[in-house]
């Protein structure tokens, strides 16, 4: 087993499944929402610099009316509309990564942990392509209060798989968020491999595991 891991934990967008596959989806809806995302990705990088909120949904919606000049109650509402419930009908038309599912699997049967730890609610995916069962744990960050890469968000994950930091890998398509946010908190990291480091075998120097597919994954965890 790599190093002695307890358990795995995976991010969800970009990670699970090719964002590209997503982004094809979208460009229409996103430019019937133009002025909503262009507000809405100013507030969501002042949130991954936010230390941890008792109500993290309640401070975005507080820092979306500042914004657009709406009500509080009625920008959580947008937020929620658009942002959460708006793009749940992708997901129903998006494959996850070749072998992600047996690759978890597998992990799973091998007698170690699970985890899911996404910057968006982990609902919106469905059933994430049959991956939930297989979890012992599955949140968003914003439930915990902060954003990824805050070391409190992965100390949550940490808590409840009620296994150390440093016996979990965390896998993810982020450097800064992924990778990064897993090393200050004293866990491994495994990067998916993309575009032109994924083409030339370019390992991430950051990361304890850089990969191009699932099978090479279960292949250096499972060793």
């Amino acid at each position: 087993m790599f190093e002695e891991i307890e358990a795995v934990a995976f991010d969800i967008d970009g990670t699970l499944y090719p964002s590209w596959r997503l982004y094809l989806l979208m460009p229409l809806y996103v430019l019937k929402h133009l002025k909503f995302y262009l507000h809405y990705n100013k507030i969501r990088k002042i949130l991954h610099r936010t230390a941890p909120l008792s109500d993290f949904y309640e401070f975005q919606a507080r820092l979306f009316a500042e914004e657009t000049k709406f009500p509080v109650a009625e920008s959580k509402k947008i937020i929620n509309d658009v942002c959460y419930e708006g793009i749940k009908k992708f997901f129903k038309k998006i494959k996850p990564y070749s072998h992600a599912y047996e690759c978890i699997k597998n992990m799973k049967s091998a007698g170690l942990k699970i985890g899911i730890l996404s910057d968006f609610p982990p609902s919106q995916k469905g059933d994430i392509w049959g991956i939930k069962e297989l979890c012992d744990v599955c949140i968003g960050s914003e439930e915990s209060g902060a954003l990824k890469p805050s070391v409190y968000s992965f100390g949550i994950l940490s808590r409840k798989l009620d296994v150390p930091p440093e016996k979990i890998l965390y896998v993810g398509n982020s450097k800064k968020y992924d990778v990064l946010g897993a090393n200050n908190a004293k866990m491994k990291s495994a990067y998916i491999l993309t575009g032109f480091r994924r083409m030339f075998g370019i390992k991430l120097p950051e990361a304890d595991i850089s990969f191009k597919n699932y099978r090479q994954l279960e292949k250096i965890v499972l060793k």
